[in-house]
């Protein structure tokens, strides 16, 4: 898409938007009755897409892409007549005569930047809080997931036009185009350096921006965790998409007198869940492209491997891999893995992982396996990550009932269910005064008033 053609399609949605149908309500539940039927109607190829950019199983692109989506569009479509009315506010004693509410109000044109590690989920969950709060949109899919991204183009053409939600091509040329023009809100999905080119380029116009960053998000053990039950959620979140996720554990603080049991619990897991040899399950992703497999394949060298450790660049297939005696400035400790690596850290005091944390960038996400609610509630309290699990990985990500997003370095600002309407809506204050029984106090002339005036505010 040349500038021009981004210049004028933001041009011929913003003036869509000022006709103000996407105001009404009806309209939005039947914008999105079309998504869900074009999702419902396209599973298969949609797919057969996932699958052959990032080896997804059909089970697993269900759960976390197209089922994930029906979903939520479920719970808008249950709950937005609710979330959409203005809401009642009080009003101080010193505004008598006057009543106030919240307006919920639609941005106008919005800009939706996509990854490709959920290339599906994560370019219509915020596509669906969008549509629900009565924006235009653009999406702009990644082109490290080109099947997806055609399939994206397809589905999107077939359920709208272009002057109310488009899908541009995805090619990296694109978004730095999209990024000149003036959109009313920007939602950027993907990694912390170009999360900060598009923070720059939202100032030029003051823009609002939602960015859902990612970092090293800890995965910690104690002593009293109940192994087994650990063992088979960690290798679940961690191996989930190959590892390809912005909050799977990024590293595991294990106390030390139980990491010997605990990995030997978590190879056998491996098996369980993949199989003796995971490259021959039909269950195991592969890493999305050559240039992030040859930088996985790099890591492995970084440390001794408890299990795992095999590659297959024919296959970009990546064994699941434990590894320990890590430098501490080694990559695998400092920058984001994403991927099916996960470093191993003994520890022998609880607050010696506290501050390990904190003195490090703010985690998307945290775990924490423990039996004590004591120990989980001194975790959350002195700690701080966009979200958070107590013996569980993921699962903070798939209740629409809770807020999504991160905190610092992984990202500002939050969607998923009412927050995602919330995110896309302007919330109006608006105080309306009556024209009778109306009170002359605040106007002059002042004479003895100010003393009332102290007592009433």
């Amino acid at each position: 898409m040349a500038t021009h053609d981004c210049h004028h399609m933001v041009n011929l949605q913003k003036a869509f938007f000022n006709e103000h149908i996407t105001r009404e309500i009806p309209f939005r539940l039947c914008a999105l009755d079309r998504l869900a039927e074009g999702i419902a109607s396209r599973e298969g190829q949609l797919s057969a897409a996932l699958r052959a950019d990032l080896g997804k199983s059909p089970f697993e692109s269900y759960a976390t892409e197209t089922g994930f989506l029906l979903h939520e569009i479920r719970t808008f479509k249950n709950n937005l007549q609710r979330w959409a009315r203005d809401r009642r506010r009080p009003t101080p004693m010193f505004l008598f005569g006057a009543k106030s509410r919240i307006h919920y109000e639609p941005y106008g044109c919005v800009l939706i930047i996509a990854p490709w590690n959920y290339p599906l989920q994560l370019a219509l969950s915020p596509l669906v809080g969008a549509i629900a709060a009565g924006n235009c949109a653009i999406v702009k899919p990644s082109g490290e997931a080109p099947r997806t991204a055609e399939a994206l183009q397809e589905l999107i053409g077939e359920c709208f036009e272009e002057e109310y939600i488009a899908v541009t091509d995805a090619r990296r040329e694109t978004t730095e185009e999209l990024l000149q023009e003036r959109f009313d809100y920007i939602f950027y999905t993907g990694g912390v350096e170009y999360g900060r080119q598009v923070m720059q380029a939202a100032a030029q116009h003051l823009t609002p921006v939602t960015l859902e960053l990612g970092g090293k998000s800890p995965c910690i053990v104690d002593d009293d965790a109940h192994l087994t039950t650990a063992a088979q959620r960690i290798v679940w979140g961690k191996f989930l998409n190959c590892g390809q996720t912005c909050v799977a554990p990024d590293y595991l603080m294990v106390h030390r007198s139980i990491q010997q049991p605990l990995i030997e619990q978590i190879t056998d897991e491996i098996s369980r869940q993949y199989g003796e040899n995971p490259q021959l399950s039909p269950d195991y992703p592969r890493i999305v492209n050559d240039r992030h497999f040859e930088r996985l394949a790099a890591l492995l060298t970084h440390g001794t491997a408890l299990c795992g450790g095999f590659y297959d660049p024919t296959d970009r297939y990546i064994a699941p891999t434990l590894l320990t005696d890590i430098d501490p400035q080694s990559p695998l400790l400092t920058d984001e893995i994403f991927g099916p690596i996960l470093p191993v850290i003994p520890f022998d005091d609880i607050d010696d992982c506290v501050e390990y944390v904190n003195q490090r960038e703010k985690p998307l996400a945290l775990y924490y396996f423990t039996q004590s609610r004591k120990r989980a509630r001194y975790m959350i309290q002195h700690t701080s990550s966009g979200g958070a699990c107590i013996n569980d990985t993921i699962l903070q990500t798939a209740n629409s009932n809770l807020p999504f997003g991160g905190i610092g370095n992984s990202g500002m600002g939050a969607y998923h269910g009412r927050t995602s309407f919330e995110t896309f809506s302007h919330q109006r204050g608006i105080v309306q005064s009556a024209t009778h029984l109306y009170s002359n106090f605040k106007f002059p002339p002042y004479g003895d008033k100010l003393k009332w005036l102290k007592r009433l505010m």
